[in-house]
């Protein structure tokens, strides 16, 4: 029993570099891109809400969703950051971060992997492992962790 201990009815203090609220700076070939996707993401504690914004030339959804190939889409989680790499744990939700469970675009586990490639004041350069796209990410405004109860 002496390695055993229970876990703390607080979330985590999280990675101190991310905390805040950041806009992706899009690529320069954005617009010849297929599909392109902008993130915004706010990291605070040991979580995430991001904000997906994507246009698109092609429709991969019901003509109803195609929105004239703009849409945007929510997610929320836990991320953690191990070494040089990022995970996101969430799940696609609604635009108010409640559960989603079916509706337009992409529903149920939101799992992204980032490589870590560079950290400077204000600016984060990330590498997607699953689509292989540049994202550099712009500090918008600085948030101080306080760690709410679960």
């Amino acid at each position: 029993m002496l390695s055993c201990k229970f876990k703390p009815n607080y979330q985590e203090r999280g990675t101190d570099f991310l905390q805040g609220l950041w806009e992706e700076e899009p690529v320069d070939f954005a617009d010849s891109l297929l599909v392109y996707t902008k993130h915004h993401i706010k990291f605070t504690c040991d979580s995430f809400y991001v904000t997906l914004n994507t246009r698109a030339k092609v429709n991969y959804y019901a003509d109803s969703c195609f929105n004239e190939g703009e849409w945007s889409e929510y997610a929320k989680g836990n991320y953690l950051v191990s070494n040089d790499t990022l995970y996101l744990l969430g799940t696609f939700t609604k635009s108010n971060y409640k559960q989603k469970l079916s509706g337009c675009y992409r529903i149920g586990q939101y799992l992204p992997v980032f490589l870590i490639k560079n950290t400077s004041s204000g600016k984060i350069e990330l590498q997607h492992l699953q689509q292989n796209m540049p994202v550099t990410l712009k500090l918008k405004k600085r948030i101080n962790c306080v760690p709410q109860p679960l």
